[in-house]
């Protein structure tokens, strides 16, 4: 590589000090950046990277016109804008900075200008060489060269330390951690405008893992961090072992954050030892959250956090919620409930949970009050894939159009969700399945058998300028087989309308009407929502949505059943907890409808 001036040392050194003596100089009028030699294709993959890394056009952007930070930056885009030759395959370019016709490097240090008027910086960037031999070696078993380091394919720098960086990982994937590069030579032929390299690598032993130090300082034991991470002592090292162990750690919340670290040096047996170093959270965290709707009311919800209750990391949290207060659902709803989880108990992705849960609900077509009592396991296949498996035993008594019931049940509720979401609260992209089955017993007040399943399935896809349009949707189908309708408690059926289902219908407004008057939930939903987000300027974006939802009393959907259906337009306001929705809907089909519905709350609908 050759410059027009390219010396950087004591005279310039002396130049920079200089220029802190000058005097403020007046505003850059002119800033340009040529380029020579280059093919129309060239030109355009250059120029935007270039100027992109150009210290000069950032000053520029900045407003900075004062003579030192501009000589200043100028010497520093010589090495700065070499550097983006060199990745886009250019070893034998130029370049040029002149300040007011003046190469930069040449300035006086003794007499530095009291203004700048106009940079011109012209880059010829030279012929784009390619790949002649790149040879990197020894290779691990069954790895190849990438494609883009192969012989002919452009010499981006980028794409030889891309190469290097693979052999390495694929040498520590095969339990060689301490893979080094023992030596390297690389040769750039101008007349053949061919860019060669020969990297002799160093695998060293292949190695175990031996045990994980913990450093002291942490609140949860030494043993209990040991079996969280789930570091496979005695096996082949990986370093993917290593970063599940980690996530591990965080999934936990009682860390605010997790570093495992490689010894230096493997121990004399070829085991090499991992250190972890945590820092704590905060063991209590307490939270609130609020949803208004027109027909439904204020919904108030606040829970209270142990992150870490006996020193093993175990979870306690505290909820209650208060529904209803002020709209036209029936009354005001009351649900209490408490749950410990417990990490790591049988292998490092399973863990114990216990709870316990309480509720008073007067909903539009019955009241119930209901106790339960559970626990179970619950179990993370992957970082997407997660699920629990349960048993809870419930009492609740019942007041509906059916008149007045008590439930005793046995149940085994589980779920399973995938969840590929690029954010929880305001996705753009990914999606979301969650399966339930809640096979169930009536051990008194009647008899029966039976299950209730569900679906919640959600896509999200991004488009447009900086993906700031979103389109998205959601599938809900339900069913409760086996028992008969009045033999199924009010909390396994299903009504449609209200935030959660249809927008624009009134809440649990389709059910199942009956014979002595009233209604009771289905035993098959099916509902079916779509949204069109649009982010407009800074944190304000606005939504368009329509919603549709199916109750029937059979089931297998084969019996008779209604549909309705709501639409309208939110507004989003971004905030760090979510973003701020307000929706506006109207019933659009149906016969339940009853004018404008509002709702306001935390996060996207779904």
């Amino acid at each position: 590589m050759t410059a027009a001036y390219r010396k950087f040392g004591l005279g310039n050194l002396v130049l920079l000090l200089a220029l802190a003596w000058a005097g403020p100089g007046m505003a850059l009028e002119r800033l340009r950046l040529s380029l020579v030699g280059a093919t129309p294709e060239e030109g355009a993959q250059l120029e935007p990277a270039l100027k992109a890394t150009s210290t000069l056009f950032s000053a520029r952007r900045d407003g900075r016109t004062d003579p030192q930070d501009l000589i200043s930056a100028a010497l520093a885009d010589y090495a700065g804008l070499v550097e983006v030759l060199y990745g886009t395959g250019h070893y034998g370019g130029t370049v040029s900075i002149r300040i007011d016709g003046q190469e930069a490097a040449r300035i006086p240090p003794l007499s530095p200008p009291p203004r700048i008027e106009q940079v011109d910086i012209t880059i010829d960037p030279g012929p784009r060489f390619r790949f002649g031999e790149v040879r990197i070696a020894p290779r691990a078993p069954g790895s190849a060269l990438p494609e883009d380091a192969r012989r002919g394919e452009p010499a981006r720098a980028a794409a030889l330390r891309g190469a290097i960086r693979q052999a390495v990982g694929d040498w520590r994937a095969t339990g060689h951690a301490k893979t080094r590069i023992a030596a390297q030579q690389v040769t750039a032929d101008h007349p053949s405008a061919r860019l060669s390299a020969r990297i002799r690598l160093a695998p060293g032993p292949r190695l175990r893992f031996g045990r994980l130090v913990v450093t002291p300082g942490s609140a949860v034991r030494a043993e209990r961090i040991r079996a969280i991470a789930g570091l496979p002592e005695g096996t082949v090292f990986t370093p993917d072992a290593v970063e599940t162990a980690a996530k591990r750690l965080r999934s936990t919340s009682a860390f605010r954050s997790v570093v495992l670290r490689e010894a230096d040096a493997p121990r004399a047996d070829d085991r090499l030892d991992i250190t972890a170093t945590v820092v704590d959270e905060k063991p209590r965290r307490i939270g609130a959250g609020a949803e208004l709707s027109s027909l439904e009311g204020l919904r108030l919800s606040s829970y209270w956090v142990h992150r870490n209750l006996m020193g093993g990391a175990e979870r306690l949290r505290l909820e209650g919620v208060i529904g209803g207060i002020g709209g036209e659902s029936g009354g005001a709803d009351i649900e209490l409930g408490v749950r410990l989880d417990k990490p790591a108990i049988l292998g490092p992705d399973t863990g114990l949970f216990l709870h316990a849960d309480a509720e008073d609900l007067h909903e539009p077509e019955y009241t119930t009050r209901e106790v339960s009592l559970g626990g179970g396991i619950t179990r993370r296949f992957s970082d997407t894939l997660s699920g629990e498996l349960g048993l809870d035993v419930s009492y609740s008594e019942v007041n509906d159009a059916l008149g007045r019931r008590n439930f005793t049940l046995v149940s085994l509720p589980g779920t399973l969700l995938w969840d590929r979401r690029d954010d929880t609260l305001s996705p753009k992209a990914g999606t979301y399945l969650s399966l339930e089955a809640e096979p169930f017993v009536r051990v008194s007040g009647g008899s029966g058998a039976g299950a209730r399943l569900v679906a919640d399935a959600r896509a999200y896809r991004a488009f447009g300028a900086r993906d700031r349009t979103v389109l998205a949707g959601r599938l809900q189908l339900g069913t409760v087989v086996g028992p008969a309708l009045d033999d199924t408690p009010p909390r396994m059926q299903f009504y449609s309308g209200g935030g959660g289902t249809v927008r624009g219908q009134p809440y649990q407004s389709l059910g199942v009407p009956q014979a002595g008057g009233g209604q009771t939930g289905g035993r098959s939903f099916a509902g079916v929502s779509a949204e069109l987000r649009l982010g407009l300027s800074g944190k304000i974006g606005v939504v368009g949505f329509a919603d549709a939802g199916y109750i029937g009393a059979d089931g297998s959907f084969a019996g008779s059943g209604d549909w309705h259906a709501g639409a309208g337009l939110g507004l989003r306001y971004d905030t760090p907890v979510g973003p701020l929705r307000l929706d506006l809907a109207a019933p659009v089909e149906g016969r339940t409808g009853d004018g404008m519905q509002i709702y306001i709350g935390i996060g996207q609908a779904f």
